[in-house]
């Protein structure tokens, strides 16, 4: 690997840096604001987010995400550095540079799987973030760790899909621009069980579909993004055109989708974390305690010393398994995908936890961000698989190698 920035990387890191002081870092008090303002649409993105989006596309920094023609053509591990300053205001930045989740991932999956009528039909407005998405996966009454365990189903009924099923967690499904889900059940029980599962084209509107309810996150609803909703599909009718790729291949098409996903959680995570850093530093030189500042305390010093190491050995992993994805692909960086699932989250929330404890009370409350933001740090240590299914993968593939 070559650890140093290219030069159109260089140059989109200083537009970035550039934009995030300029314009990401002050909207933050407006989007707490239109938040809390008792006039806003409930579950609607705050205006803020419009503003940051007109002002990204004019500096061209747009679907940075999506390599190719549609996006900005970047590599993964262009990619990377520009997701970690992202990640440093994660409520404001992805989307503002319409890159956030899950729209990213049912882009990514439109643009590789979608038909040409689908993509017309969806992902241009979603490059253009005219509308919102959302991905249906998660069940309540199964473990849906293990995708074959997925009940909803998915019957061919003449020239129609017809679904039947339950979902939970469907992020930004509560938000009124979100237009489509991406749903995946079983349609056929009988297959072989990574053959059973397919997805489907679902306008949020189709008859039969009932959002029941927003769902909360250690107490937080997002809805600054839409939200995690419960969704009911009761006999919802779509056209057969609406299938993504061929019945079966669901389960293909939910790990390729993931891959992209995963690794970008992880690019953005590392910038939480240095954000958490940075306060943490920031609070032990201000405050003094039994008589010396914070940052004279040789515990405070150990949580400093310790979050600099970790950062730096996330950084290259990510970095690394990049650059894997970008020269052998998403199934020969397959292990190093897994490892940085395993291990940026729960490192990150390490970090997150001392920049918590260095504030006291303040790390707990509303006015940092540290509390929201150990929530989704958390929270990413069961979204897209949890850190048990991804060890036993991975402890799989490596005692294979021995046997």
């Amino acid at each position: 690997m070559d650890f140093a920035h290219d030069a159109r990387t260089t140059e989109l890191r200083e537009r970035l840096l550039a934009f995030m002081d300029e314009q990401v870092y002050p909207a933050e008090p407006v989007l707490a604001e239109q938040l809390a303002d008792p006039a806003r649409t409930p579950w609607s993105v705050p205006p803020v987010v419009a503003d940051l989006q007109a002002e990204a596309r004019k500096r061209e920094l747009w679907n940075l995400f999506l390599p190719g023609e549609q996006g900005a053509g970047l590599t993964n591990l262009q990619y990377a550095p520009l997701a970690e300053i992202t990640g440093r205001s994660p409520h404001l930045a992805p989307p503002a540079l319409n890159c956030a989740a899950p729209d990213t991932g049912n882009m990514e999956l439109l643009a590789q799987f979608g038909t040409p009528g689908q993509r017309e039909r969806w992902l241009r407005p979603l490059l253009e973030a005219e509308i919102r998405s959302a991905f249906a996966m998660t069940e309540p009454e199964v473990a849906s760790s293990d995708a074959t365990n997925v009940e909803t189903r998915i019957v061919r009924d003449g020239d129609d899909y017809v679904i039947n099923g339950r979902k939970f967690y469907i992020t930004g499904a509560m938000n009124p621009d979100c237009k489509l889900i991406i749903v995946m059940g079983k349609t056929d029980p009988t297959a072989e069980p990574h053959r059973q599962q397919s997805m489907v084209l679902v306008p949020r509107d189709t008859p039969g579909l009932t959002v029941e309810r927003g769902m909360t996150v250690f107490g937080y609803d997002d809805a600054d993004h839409g939200g995690h909703a419960e969704l009911l599909f009761e006999d919802v009718r779509v056209p057969a055109a609406n299938l993504v790729g061929e019945e079966g291949g669901g389960f293909a098409i939910a790990q390729a989708r993931l891959g992209p996903g995963r690794i970008h959680h992880c690019m953005r995570a590392v910038g939480i974390a240095e954000r958490a850093l940075e306060a943490m530093c920031r609070r032990a030189n201000a405050r003094v305690a039994f008589g010396k500042p914070l940052a004279a305390q040789g515990v405070v010093q150990d949580w400093v010393a310790e979050s600099r190491v970790r950062i730096e050995q996330l950084r290259l992993l990510v970095l690394k398994t990049a650059w894997l994805m970008d020269t052998v692909g998403n199934r020969g960086a397959h292990t190093e995908i897994q490892a940085i699932k395993i291990a940026t989250p729960r490192t990150v929330e390490w970090i997150l936890d001392k920049a918590v404890q260095a504030h006291g009370a303040a790390g707990v409350g509303q006015d940092t961000p540290l509390a929201q933001l150990w929530a989704g740090v958390r929270t990413l240590r069961l979204a897209d698989g949890p850190d048990e299914v991804h060890k036993r993968s991975l402890a799989r593939r490596e005692l294979r190698k021995h046997r």
